[in-house]
């Protein structure tokens, strides 16, 4: 089966990375790709300042670059579109696409919270897919909005499902970001190096109440969020990709770390193309020093999540999770949201 797919904000640092993991993917065919309206009419090898790690593929690279509008696309008989649109371009951008009858699987963090928009990572909630369904008749629109959660949150949640069994009752977590989460011209080199910053604008929220959705439960017409409370302190360091994050959980169980590392290691994957065998990969004690950025990012080509240092508090546990951030955290994340919509099928 092939399925026919656009993306939304093509030359961008995220758009990038989408044209980068789509390259022979096994059902998806990139048939269209959008920019800003200096852009369109381009090449996309004129287009895009190109800055993934590998080359543009040939046949995108000689794709025009259209119009970020329903009707530039229409002839393109696309099935389901990426977005990778900034947040505040996305609110105003993507509903035509919904209104159209078109269905979008977007990074954007806008709209993650709705009561009727599915927050989805497909290991962890794909029966919040049926939101679906309550979106549809309440916008009275014939497309579909699915979002994945920012990556910061995507780097944790999954090892957070792990660990439900024993009881989740609250998470702290301080987080070390790479600098490509901020994009190409996020921070500044001036900023960031031989530096660390204690902040990163609105990153605290989303951890906080993005978490709490995806591990939420769908009654089939509502959803409610978990109850665990989730704090968070966001931190940018000079790593180029990759988010590092320390994790204290308190539990209602008292788990030794020999029975948490098993329970994220057995956590079960989606069988999905984009989604790894093992979604957890976890570092026993005789390594305390890992995960980090540049030795683990590309577990499971990106698409993996590597926790360690798991040791036992007076009430819970500590470890460390990581992630790479524009892969796991960003467009693979959508493409396995799209894989989930077609497995489903609601494309």
């Amino acid at each position: 089966m092939s399925v026919r797919v656009g993306i939304l904000g093509a030359t961008g640092a995220v758009g990038q990375r989408f044209i980068q993991l789509l390259d022979d993917h096994p059902t998806f065919e990139l048939a269209a790709v959008t920019a800003s309206p200096s852009s369109a009419g381009l090449t996309y090898r004129e287009a895009a300042k190109w800055r993934v790690d590998t080359p543009i593929p040939d046949d995108v690279a000689e794709m025009e670059v259209v119009a970020t509008d329903p009707a530039a696309i229409a002839d393109a008989d696309v099935d389901l579109l990426f977005s990778s649109l900034p947040s505040s371009v996305a609110a105003e951008v993507e509903p035509p696409f919904l209104e159209a009858g078109y269905v979008v699987s977007s990074n954007s963090s806008n709209d993650r919270m709705a009561a009727d928009v599915p927050l989805t990572i497909p290991e962890i909630n794909p029966d919040h897919l049926g939101l679906i369904d309550v979106q549809r008749d309440e916008r009275g629109w014939d497309g579909a909005l699915v979002k994945n959660p920012n990556c910061s949150t995507i780097t944790m949640v999954p090892t957070l499902a792990a660990l439900d069994e024993f009881g989740l009752e609250t998470v702290h977590v301080s987080t070390l970001q790479a600098v490509s989460g901020a994009g190409y011209s996020g921070v500044t080199s001036m900023e960031i190096l031989d530096n660390a910053i204690p902040h990163i604008g609105g990153e605290e929220d989303k951890m906080e109440t993005e978490s709490r959705k995806l591990l939420g439960s769908f009654d089939g017409a509502e959803l409610s969020l978990h109850d665990a409370d989730v704090a968070a302190s966001c931190n940018r360091i000079p790593t180029l990709d990759g988010h590092l994050e320390n994790v204290f959980a308190a539990l209602t169980d008292d788990p030794d770390p020999e029975e948490v590392r098993d329970a994220m290691r057995a956590f079960e994957s989606a069988d999905l193309p984009s989604s790894p065998d093992q979604l957890i990969k976890v570092f026993g004690p005789d390594e305390p020093d890992r995960p980090q950025p540049r030795l683990d990012r590309t577990y499971a080509d990106g698409m993996g999540i590597v926790a360690g240092g798991v040791e036992t508090t007076t009430n819970g546990v500590q470890y460390n999770c990581l992630a790479h951030n524009t892969i796991r955290g960003a467009a693979g994340a959508s493409i396995l949201n799209g894989e989930l919509l077609v497995e489903e099928g609601y494309v």
